[in-house]
């Protein structure tokens, strides 16, 4: 046996080994909430007839071949539409067919009005979809009025490694969720279309800018567990994954408190009078999480698909209208921004546009206050 033909034995060998078909994986992830699960135990009930429906077929069709074949001499009976078979078949298929097909229909007509139902909310979260970046508010937990908000963008690859994450599977921020409690998701978006899915979690609905769409979940262990945007939306459709952390009530509670403090914290930051050094140093930040992906790091931003920053009448203009950008969003010959006043604060949108406008050789020395940014709201 030569040493090519011993390699590819061993090769076969390792790929049919227990060890090998344990990475095999051809199902769903394991559901974790009630809706999921029947999402799941629908999928295996019509794959199964599937199955069977196959084996069925391919059985009757050997056997034709095999019965029937012209090298042993058999003549085609030209008489069959007259046996009781050949009048009734087209009775009988149909109504084993319609059976099958309606065996299927009833059992995804519940779980598809169990979708569509309302339920009365522990606990209501609204996902916003941007490109490319996801933004978390939770409705019922407010400080001065404002719902505990941030937003969740890919972890850099090099983050995600030292993490011992997996990279373009993981986020800087994930969304945390209670469990044993009834969640009501809040689907929209403020740009293109989008799709939060988390299979184990929670049914996939689109993300509509303008609309909301509504669907639930209710988590039955704790973990974490990962999706993505399920809708292309543009260059960077493979980069916002989802996270989800499920936590128990307690742990869930004393997160969220933790969130009402940073949100008090970043409040009165934002109304205090900030050195350049400050400025710089969180707009960089600023600008990295949520900016960098349409106009990249040296502010070139993408020919004909996003602006440049770098020279731009807009960085380098009149700060009132920088201001007045970043707060309202701009649609024109580049496609659409979206409006910022409800997902960064004072103090963010402050230092990302100080930033912009002494980044990249702009140097026009201005710098924008967390008060001049309010009185523009």
């Amino acid at each position: 046996m030569t040493k090519t033909l011993r390699a590819g034995t061993g090769l076969a060998l390792s790929l049919i080994s227990g060890a090998a078909l344990a990475e095999w994986k051809f199902d769903f992830p394991e559901p974790a909430a009630d809706l999921t699960e029947q999402i799941t135990h629908l999928h295996h009930m019509t794959s199964w007839i599937a199955f069977w429906i196959m084996v069925v077929i391919l059985a009757v069709v050997g056997y034709s071949i095999f019965r029937f074949r012209k090298s042993v001499g058999y003549q085609a009976d030209q008489e069959f539409h007259h046996s009781w078979w050949g009048r009734w078949s087209w009775v009988v298929v149909p109504v084993i067919v319609l059976g099958i097909d309606l065996s299927i229909a009833g059992q995804a007509s519940k779980t598809f009005a169990q979708i569509e139902s309302p339920i009365e909310p522990d606990l209501t979260l609204k996902v916003i979809g941007s490109q490319w970046k996801w933004t978390y508010e939770y409705v019922d937990h407010t400080v001065d009025g404002k719902p505990v908000r941030f937003t969740s963008t890919l972890l850099p690859k090099e983050e995600a490694e030292k993490q011992g994450e997996p990279w373009l599977r993981s986020v800087d921020k994930p969304v945390v969720l209670p469990v044993n409690k009834n969640i009501r998701i809040l689907n929209t978006a403020t740009d293109v279309l989008h799709n939060w899915w988390v299979p184990q979690v929670a049914p996939k609905k689109d993300a509509i800018p303008g609309y909301i769409n509504e669907t639930k979940a209710f988590i039955k262990r704790e973990g974490v567990y990962r999706g993505q945007c399920a809708e292309n939306c543009g260059r960077g459709h493979a980069f916002m994954p989802i996270v989800v952390k499920a936590v128990s009530e307690e742990a869930f509670n004393q997160w969220i408190e933790e969130q009402k403090q940073q949100l008090a914290a970043a409040a009165e930051a934002a109304a205090k009078t900030w050195s350049k050094e400050e400025l710089l140093a969180r707009g960089e930040e600023v600008y990295k999480k949520n900016c960098m992906a349409c106009h990249q790091a040296n502010g070139m931003g993408v020919p004909n698909v996003f602006p440049a920053l770098k020279g731009s009448k807009v960085a380098t203009g009149p700060v009132e209208g920088h201001i007045k950008v970043v707060l309202n969003g701009r649609t024109g010959s580049y496609g659409m921004m979206p409006p910022w006043r409800d997902i960064l604060n004072d103090g963010e949108i402050a230092a990302v546009i100080t930033y912009e406008r002494n980044a990249w050789g702009n140097d026009t020395g201005d710098l924008v206050q967390p008060a001049d940014v309010g009185a523009q709201r």
